[in-house]
């Protein structure tokens, strides 16, 4: 825990996943699930060190997404972590959301944008906005590290207040530039 406490007051620029766990945890979340990203890494991290918070490694996205309703009927907050090629495994579950008026707050780092590198992310990074709309969704973006805490919050509170289910896409730039590498061993 000392370590989240001393990352704390540096939550700005490149430390946006300090920023938006501090939010996560201003809001009360008490559950993440995710399916592992490196762009989501720090988060994790962050949550992994935190007694509060049950973390969850999924094996598929749409997992998140029921965790997200059992956790709200169980009177918890979580939060679904994904890629943005993990849409796509969600679209039947994202009805079970907007049917029952569940809140959901999903975090999505994009895939298929700022200089990506592989072409098989390219369709869904394209589709994510449209299909979490399509779905119900309110879509945000986060583009700038500084404004992590503030995007966040609005994200979290239109879920939490609102019932409502909220995706932050969290822009490729962010996450910074991927590189395939071949390493043999």
């Amino acid at each position: 825990m000392d370590q989240i406490a001393a990352h704390q007051d540096n939550a700005t620029g490149r430390d946006w996943p300090v920023a938006i766990y501090r939010t996560l945890k201003d809001f009360g979340v008490a559950q993440l699930s995710y399916v592992p990203d490196a762009g989501h890494s720090r988060l994790i991290k962050l949550s992994h060190a935190d007694a509060s918070i049950k973390t969850t490694v999924l094996t598929t996205e749409e997992e998140g997404v029921a965790l997200s309703a059992g956790a709200w009927l169980g009177g918890e907050r979580a939060v679904l972590l994904m890629q943005s090629s993990g849409v796509g495994n969600c679209i039947n579950m994202l009805s079970l959301m907007t049917s029952c008026r569940f809140p959901l707050l999903t975090l999505v780092t994009m895939r298929g944008e700022w200089a990506e590198f592989n072409p098989w992310q390219i369709p869904m990074g394209k589709a994510t906005p449209t299909t979490l709309e399509a779905m119900g969704a309110t879509v945000l973006r986060l583009d700038n590290p500084d404004d992590a805490e503030e995007v966040i919050s609005a994200a979290a509170s239109l879920a939490y207040d609102g019932d409502q289910q909220v995706a932050v896409l969290i822009s490729q730039r962010m996450i910074g530039r991927k590189k395939w590498t071949t390493e043999t061993h």
